[in-house]
């Protein structure tokens, strides 16, 4: 059930892009990113769903993400790791390397637990689906999805939609302010593209001993769903998230405080 609800979810996150800008809007470039914000270490959110506003929580997740600053070929870059963990199973990972300027993804390998495999290395210009190295001669029609997705990054400055919580962290906040955002899904059929995120104001979320933490809230609403964000405005890291799905679905991701 939880790859349908994902599957959902993707349909409706992405069906729209940008088509209304505010004011302020800033087309997010490389000189936009600012990777000091970055916390290194490990961090943990609990995902889960509801059916109705009210009703029990599902498909509970806990994904554990990992940010290391590393050395790639003598490169400096941003190592992320994922584990997203199902019950007690692990459903799905990510290792992906980034540039440690840009943020521009150089290398992603992902893994999903009855899906198989993916490796996309866009310094090579190279991109495998469970071993199968991929190209404009494939004719079946995923295949040939994925493959036009990812040419469609060639000579582009883009963002990693899969490190959507590690690239929010990195962008200038302002109120009012909407970011275009040029995400791309790795090895996926969903192409290039800027998607609208609006910081809308500010809100302040009560974290433990009674302290209050003040965030930027930063919505994103596309067909038939409406996201909210709430990032610390003091550490710029992504400590909540609300989603409404054609009424239907709920998700929200909210982020731990202590790690193992």
């Amino acid at each position: 059930m939880i790859r349908s609800i994902l599957s959902f979810l993707l349909i409706a996150v992405f069906t729209t892009t940008a088509t209304s800008q505010s004011k302020d809007t800033l087309t997010i470039t490389a000189k936009d990113i600012n990777t000091k914000w970055l916390v290194e270490g490990e961090h943990r959110y609990l995902v889960y769903f509801k059916l109705a506003p009210g009703a029990t929580r599902t498909n509970t997740n806990f994904w554990t993400r990992s940010v290391k600053r590393t050395n790639t070929n003598g490169r400096a870059t941003i190592t992320v790791t994922q584990e997203w963990e199902d019950k007690d199973t692990i459903m799905h990972t990510v290792n992906t390397i980034c540039d440690a300027a840009s943020m521009q993804t150089l290398i992603h390998e992902s893994w999903w637990k009855g899906r198989g495999e993916a490796a996309v290395d866009f310094e090579k210009g190279s991109i495998k689906v469970n071993a199968k190295e991929l190209s404009s001669q494939d004719t079946a029609s995923r295949s040939q999805a994925i493959w036009n997705a990812f040419k469609s990054t060639d000579n582009q400055f883009f963002l990693n939609w899969h490190l959507d919580l590690e690239v929010f962290p990195t962008l200038p906040f302002k109120n009012g302010r909407t970011f275009l955002i040029p995400f791309y899904d790795p090895a996926t059929g969903l192409a290039l593209d800027k998607y609208a995120y609006t910081v809308t104001g500010s809100a302040l979320l009560m974290g433990y001993d009674k302290k209050e933490v003040d965030c930027w809230v930063m919505t994103h609403d596309s067909k038939g769903s409406k996201e909210k964000f709430y990032i610390s405005k003091k550490t710029q890291e992504v400590l909540k998230l609300e989603q409404e799905v054609n009424g239907k679905i709920w998700r929200y991701k909210i982020k731990l405080a202590f790690s193992e």
